[in-house]
C-alpha cells in the first residue's frame, strides 16, 4: 500500500514538473515573438520614413540597436520612436534570460533525456526540453506514427468515394513542438548533417519548405524512438545512403523548323 502511494505521489510530482516546464517554454516562446515583433515594427518604421540604414541588417543584439540609434541622431523624432521599440525589446530579452535560468533548473530533473536528445544534430537544449515536455510519458503513444500525428506533422487526407487526396499538414496539437522541430530541421541543409541526402532529394523535387517539414517529421519520430528505447542517436540506423555522390546533368535541345521563306547557303 505504501508503495502504491509513493508511486502515485511520484507520478503527480512528474506531472507538476512537466506542466511547469511546458508553461515556461510557452512563455519563453511568447517573449521571443515579442522581440521579433519589435524588430519588424522598427524596420517598417524606418522604411516608411525612407531610412534604409538598419532595415537590411539584423537587430538581434544590443550593439546593433545602439548603432542604429546613434545613426538616427539626425532624425530626433525617428530616433525617439526607435528608442521605444528598443526598450520593449530589452524588457522582453530580460524575461527570456530569466526563463532560461528557470528552464536550466527544471532541466536538471530530465538531464539524461535531454543529453540523449542532444546527440541528434541540430537539436539543442530548448528543442530537447520541448520534446520532453510535450511527450511526457512516451508509453501513451502506440507508435512513432501516432507521435507525428500528435505533433501535426502528417498530411491531411480528403476521402471521397474510392479517392484519397493528401493536402497540407494538419497542424494539430502541439504547435510549440512543431515549431521547434522545423527550426531544427533547417540544419539539414548542411552537408555534414546525417539527413542532408534526404533533405536534398526532397528539396529538388518539392521545394525547400516541404523538405524542411519532411525532415521535421523525421526528427519527431527519431526523438520519440530515443526516449522510448533509452538509446543515443545513431546515424547508421536512419537508412539513408551516404555520399560522396556524383552529379549528372542532362541537357536536351529542341530543333526548330526552318521558315519557308528563308534561304540557306550550301
Amino acid at each position: 500500500m505504501d508503495g502504491l502511494v509513493c508511486r502515485h505521489e511520484l507520478e503527480s510530482w512528474d506531472g507538476i514538473v512537466s506542466s511547469t516546464l511546458r508553461t515556461a517554454l510557452s512563455r519563453r516562446r511568447h517573449f521571443i515573438r515579442v522581440q521579433t515583433a519589435e524588430i519588424k515594427a522598427t524596420k517598417r518604421l524606418l522604411r516608411g520614413a525612407g531610412w534604409l540604414v538598419g532595415t537590411r541588417g539584423s537587430l538581434r543584439n544590443a550593439g546593433r540597436w545602439e548603432h542604429l540609434i546613434n545613426a538616427l541622431a539626425v532624425e530626433p523624432a525617428l530616433q525617439a520612436h526607435t528608442r521605444l521599440h528598443y526598450a520593449v525589446w530589452q524588457q522582453a530579452g530580460e524575461q527570456v534570460r530569466a526563463l532560461d535560468h528557470l528552464l536550466a533548473d527544471l532541466g536538471r530533473g530530465f538531464r539524461d533525456e535531454v543529453r540523449r536528445l542532444e546527440t541528434v544534430p541540430g537539436v539543442g537544449p530548448i528543442v530537447a526540453l520541448t520534446a520532453v515536455a510535450v511527450f511526457a510519458d512516451v508509453e501513451r503513444f502506440g507508435s512513432a506514427k501516432h507521435v507525428a500525428s500528435y505533433a501535426g506533422l502528417v498530411p491531411s487526407t480528403y476521402q471521397s468515394g474510392d479517392r484519397d487526396r493528401h493536402g497540407h499538414i494538419t497542424k494539430r496539437a502541439s504547435a510549440e513542438l512543431r515549431t521547434m522541430l522545423c527550426e531544427a530541421a533547417h540544419h539539414a541543409r548542411r552537408p555534414s548533417h546525417p539527413l542532408h541526402p534526404y533533405f536534398l532529394k526532397l528539396c529538388a523535387r518539392r521545394g525547400y519548405k516541404t523538405a524542411v517539414v519532411a525532415v521535421a517529421h523525421r526528427l519527431c519520430r527519431v526523438l520519440y524512438a530515443l526516449l522510448r528505447d533509452g538509446t543515443e542517436f545513431q546515424p547508421t540506423r536512419l537508412g539513408i545512403e551516404e555520399g560522396p555522390f556524383t552529379q549528372i546533368i542532362t541537357r536536351r535541345f529542341r530543333l526548330t523548323p526552318k521558315s519557308p521563306g528563308r534561304l540557306t547557303l550550301a
